[in-house]
């Protein structure tokens, strides 16, 4: 059972939500701006608050997930999810929503699930390829940055995977939340810096599966790469109309680098322009395996990008120009996907 609600979860009259066992399954992100208070405090005023699943303790910035025990999931009779996702597929407490989905789709006597819903920081414009070949297990049917909201991926997902799962979600409209901040003003997560980070974060991410750093550890994460074996100054790996290097050297305080001198590049958008992070990333990537031998993408890489075209191309097989037109195609292939799956009136969009 699917609906979608536009009225703010405090006003829902379920019986579930009244008086059953209600777990939070949560980030910062679940405050409300009009009654100054996280959601859980929401329930714990009416003494129906059972569970609170936070992201734990992180050693490094971005590493962090959900964890939930199935038996304390069981033990719920309704179960509300509010977290800002980021916009992309391999986004970790995304990955951990779609977990629970699973979760709660397998189980006889399910908690009923609620999603409160927020505005895609990244917005409508979509990046890259559905998942083919070698792919994490818990990766969605979407392509690298999907356009959805969370509420939107959820319904995806569980009607793909778990179609008796009572799924309800609550609009991003209705909260004042979303009429009053930016979906960034609340960081999604503790390596997410602010307005661009979005924008980057998609190919950025593919970043920390190889030696160079997407920025781990600074104050502008996934908008700078670096390594301290890169030789950056007098040097400018491709870059696509609208956007800028900056030459710099920074040292982590987290990550593979941390305390160690970094040298690589700040990547800066002029106004107005639209990055696809993805094809961008790959590229530099390219790039710095051709011009440096201590250059390393890991095993985890492959599994994380999920397209053999792609990764044809990272190790010499094919010309970039084809990795342009398979990722149109299935840029393509996924906005007519996700259309079934729309909950607002704009629409996803490719970037040209």
């Amino acid at each position: 059972m699917f609906s979608f609600r536009t009225t703010p979860i405090a006003d829902q009259l379920d019986k579930a939500l009244i008086e059953g066992k209600v777990g939070v399954f949560c980030t910062p992100a679940c405050w409300d701006a009009r009654s100054g208070e996280y959601l859980y405090e929401l329930f714990r005023r009416r003494g129906n608050l059972a569970a609170i699943f936070l992201p734990g303790e992180e050693a490094v910035p971005g590493t962090a997930h959900i964890s939930f025990d199935p038996e304390e999931i069981a033990a719920l009779d309704a179960v509300v999810v509010e977290i800002q996702d980021a916009g992309s597929r391999y986004f970790p407490f995304t990955i951990d929503v779609l977990r629970l989905i699973s979760l709660i789709g397998k189980m006889e006597n399910a908690p009923a699930l609620y999603i409160v819903d927020h505005p895609n920081p990244a917005g409508r414009e979509v990046e890259g390829t559905l998942p083919a070949g070698e792919s994490d297990v818990w990766t969605p049917a979407a392509v690298h940055r999907h356009a959805l909201t969370l509420g939107e991926l959820a319904q995806m997902y569980a009607s793909e995977n778990c179609a008796q799962i009572s799924l309800h979600v609550i609009s991003a409209d209705t909260a004042a939340t979303a009429r009053t901040l930016l979906p960034w003003a609340i960081p999604p997560a503790s390596d997410f810096a602010g307005v661009f980070t979005p924008y980057f974060y998609c190919g950025g991410k593919l970043w920390t599966d190889t030696n160079v750093t997407p920025g781990i550890g600074t104050v502008r994460p996934y908008e700078m790469i670096g390594a301290p074996f890169i030789k950056a100054e007098g040097n400018f790996p491709p870059l696509p109309q609208g956007v800028l290097a900056r030459p710099c050297t920074f040292t982590p305080t987290a990550g593979m680098y941390e305390g160690e001198q970094c040298f690589g590049w700040q990547f800066l958008l002029t106004p107005g322009t639209r990055y696809h992070s993805l094809l961008h990333s790959v590229q530099v990537m390219k790039y710095l395996s051709e011009r440096y031998s201590q250059f390393r993408i890991y095993d985890g890489f492959y599994g994380r990008l999920a397209d053999p075209v792609i990764a044809e191309y990272l190790r010499g097989g094919i010309t970039f120009d084809i990795v342009e037109e398979h990722v149109k195609s299935e840029e393509q292939k996924w906005i007519r996907k996700a259309k079934r799956f729309l909950l607002y009136d704009d629409q996803p969009v490719r970037i040209k």
